[in-house]
Formats: C-alpha cells, structure tokens, sequence
C-alpha cells in the first residue's frame, strides 16, 4: 500500500474541481482455492485482485473512476477523471490524514497462505471421504477449500487514512445421492474469519458425513404437497429467509430511493413482538465480521428491529446524505472495481424465549423447513419465493416422513408479522450474496421460528 503523502496528494487532485468528499479505496486481495472431485484433485486457482478506486461527491452526485496502476503517477491519473467526471470548475482545496487505528477484533492464528497444498488437500480427502463412505447411495462427492487474504486501505478528504486485512477461510461438501433412479445433493459449508485454525472447530469429517446425510434423506423422500400452513424453520441458514424477505429492503440501497416497504416506518411496529433482528458486524472471527467498512466506518452493532418495532436500516454514505442520517458501517464491496452501496454483515434473529420441541408440538399439521435453499425476493415489495433443501411433514407435533420440491412463498411484511415463536438457540450460516456492489460474503442465523401461517408450494 502506499503512504499518506501519496493518499493526500492524490485527494487533492479528486477535490481539485470542487468535491465536498473525496475517498481513495485500494485494495490487495489473494484468492487461494482447491477443488477435490471423486476424491480427487480437480482443480488448484490463484487469483490476485490488485487496484484502486477514486470516488468524489458534490451533494447527491457522485462519480466513481478506477485503475489497476497503484503508482502515484496512475493513482493521481484516475484521481483527475473522477474530477473532470464531476465538473470543469477548479477549486482551491487542502487535505490532511491522520491514522486511525480501530484494533482488530477478529484475530488469526494461522495465515493460510503460509499453509502448503498437501495439508489442504489431506482436510479436503477426509471431508469427502467421509462423505463418500456415509451410504452406498452416495454416487459424487465434491469439496472445495477457499481461503482469502483481502487487504485494504481507505483514506478520505475527512481525513481518515485506514487499513484491514480481512483472512477468511471455507470448506464446502457436496454430495449426490441416488435411490431408484432418482437422485438429490446435500450440501454443508461452514466458514468464518479465521485462518486455519478454522479447523480446531469445524471437523471435516463432520462436515462431509452431514452432506452425504441430507442427500440420502432426501433421494428417499416423496415430494411435498402444497398449501397455506405453520412452518417450522430451521436454526442456522434458516435466517436466509429474514435476509432476503426483508433485510435486502431495510438496506440504504433500497430505502433511500424510495424502493422499500419499509419506507418510512422508523419507530412503527413492523413485526410480531417476538422478533428483534440484528445486523453486527463486530461479532468476533463470524464469517462476514469486519473492523471497518470499506469507507472506513467502523463495524457496530445495528439493532434492526426490537421487539417487533423498526429501529434502523442500514447505510451507507451516499445513502446516509440521501436519507439525512449518519452510516452504519455498512458500507460494502466485492472489489475496487465496484461502487460501494449499503449491505448486511451477520445479520441474525435473536434468540427467543420458546422450546424447539414446543415449537414442533404446537404444530398439527405443517412443515418443518430444516435446512433453506436459494431463492429470489423483490425488495419494493417484498414478495419472495424460497427452496427448502431439507424438508419433513409435522403431524400432530411430531416431526415425520421428509418431504423434497417444498418451496416458501411470501412477503417479507407479512411473514415476519407472522413469526410467532422463537426459540433459544442461534446459529448462523454462511454465503454469499450478490448486488449492485457485487458479491460479498454474508452470515445470517436465526434459532428455530415458527411462522403460523405461508404458502407451501409443493405437488
């Protein structure tokens, strides 16, 4: 990265035509991954992204240029577009940095990159060997480690001169199952910011035999039948519903331009007063954890909705001049070639005070949502539809047979009105989520809900 001197000079030539905010963003990333299939090793990539962008705003305007030369001449060089970009008048202007050192709550014990392929590639043969012995119904077997060193540096005509480096490491298992000619995948991808020292928590062979499990559950299973009924949903991944359904449409994305359902409606109860939703990016080595946002905000803890009523949304700092409100530190990005917008970090339902096997026996009929699939939302309106990648019928508060091809239809106001259990034990998921900054790593989590009533979509 390079010095303060070089950050101001560069600011100054953002600001030279009358910016009231100018930011350099840099960045150095490492991308390290390994792809086993059928036990064997199926593929090695290394990947550097290297660059930098300049962005300059006058009121609500803004523009972004970027450039891959992180020399002085070529940061100056791309600094001088962003200006013309903006307007022709010259102004006379001053910038000076000072450090800001924000800690690091999210330590590493063992850099990955130090880490050489024949131990990742033993994790990789244990996870999917294990994998491969669950079930003589196991056909394939999958995995993939991924390991990223993301560095960055911020420093902005407030004067704000920042670094982070951000270690994340994954291990993801796949597994194909086939009975009688049909055939289902089981998945599990447990992750975290953390080097490898990962796997003193996460056990691989733990990971693999869970894949192979939930394939084989549901190759045998009969398909799902359809209908408006109570929904249990599982703890973990589970959150993805929240996270789509409605935290997508409580970001500064969404709600500066008017694009939400939730315009509007700070301090009005939006949820059932189980709910108390929370976006924190300062929860110590979770996968999506940060120490500063990539403006250089610090990460906090965003309290969403408490206790069924709207608390804040989630903003960034365009969004922020937008909606006349400060940032969260939740500003985000794939990569300097992306414009920053507001995005969720972990973002989780926080545990409840309801007994998983009473939410379970409150139901006579209905459907347990185990483990949640992919799916897609309209953050205006809310309307989402979801896959359940693990499903079982609830008859008379007991868990039964399990079900596949069940799907959860809804709008995000309406569901979380509608959650009217919480249970006690929060877990989170991993992923990733892609918007107009790009795809970023994302956790959610929720414990075990209870919707009493959505559409099951099914045969």
């Amino acid at each position: 990265m390079i010095s303060r001197e070089i950050c101001e000079r560069v600011l100054l030539a953002a600001s030279s035509t009358g910016a009231d905010y100018a930011e350099l963003f840099m960045e150095d990333t490492l991308d390290h991954s390994i792809e086993l299939v059928g036990g064997k090793v199926d593929s090695v990539h290394d990947a550097q992204t290297a660059g930098a962008a300049v962005r300059v705003f006058l009121g609500l305007r803004s523009v972004m240029a970027t450039t891959v030369d992180t020399s002085e001449e070529g940061l100056i060089k791309c600094a001088r577009r962003a200006a013309e970009a903006l307007s022709e008048d010259r102004a006379e202007v001053s910038v000076a940095l000072r450090e800001r050192l924000f800690g690091d709550r999210h330590p590493i014990k063992t850099v990955p990159g130090g880490v050489g392929n024949r131990e990742k590639i033993d994790i990789l043969r244990e996870a999917c060997g294990a994998a491969g012995g669950y079930s003589d119904k196991i056909v394939q077997t999958t995995g993939s480690l991924l390991d990223v060193d993301h560095n960055i540096l911020i420093a902005t005509s407030e004067g704000l001169y920042a670094r982070d480096r951000q270690i994340r490491t994954r291990l993801s298992v796949s597994a194909v199952a086939e009975i009688n000619g049909e055939t289902q995948t089981g998945g599990c991808r447990p992750g975290a910011r953390r080097g490898m020292e990962l796997f003193d928590r996460v056990n691989p062979k733990s990971v693999g035999l869970e894949a192979a499990r939930q394939a084989v559950t549901m190759a045998g299973a009969g398909y799902c039948p359809a209908g408006v009924m109570p929904v249990a949903i599982g703890n973990g991944f589970g959150g993805v519903i929240f996270h789509e359904a409605c935290g997508h449409s409580l970001e500064a994305t969404s709600v500066a331009y008017g694009n939400s359902q939730f315009c509007g409606r700070l301090g009005e109860k939006i949820a059932n007063e189980k709910v108390t939703a929370i976006d924190d990016g300062t929860l110590p080595n979770e996968w999506c954890s940060i120490n500063i946002d990539d403006e250089g905000t610090p990460s906090r803890r965003n309290v969403l909705i408490e206790k069924g009523v709207l608390k804040s949304y989630m903003i960034d700092k365009m969004g922020g001049r937008r909606m006349g409100r400060e940032p969260t530190g939740s500003a985000r990005r794939q990569s300097f070639s992306y414009v920053t917008t507001s995005r969720m970090t972990n973002t989780f339902i926080a545990p409840g005070d309801d007994r998983d096997e009473d939410i379970i026996g409150s139901i006579e009929y209905g459907l347990y949502a185990k483990e949640m699939g992919g799916g897609s939302v309209n953050p205006v309106t809310g309307e989402f539809n979801f896959a359940v990648n693990e499903g079982y019928i609830i008859r008379n508060g007991k868990i039964c047979e399990p079900v596949r091809g069940a799907s959860l239809v809804g709008k995000g106001s309406e569901v979380i009105q509608k959650i009217d259990m919480v249970g006690r034990e929060l877990k989170c998921g991993q992923g990733m989520c892609g918007s107009s900054s790009g795809s970023i790593p994302t956790n959610v989590g929720q414990p075990m809900i209870r919707v009493s009533s959505i559409t099951v979509g099914g045969r």
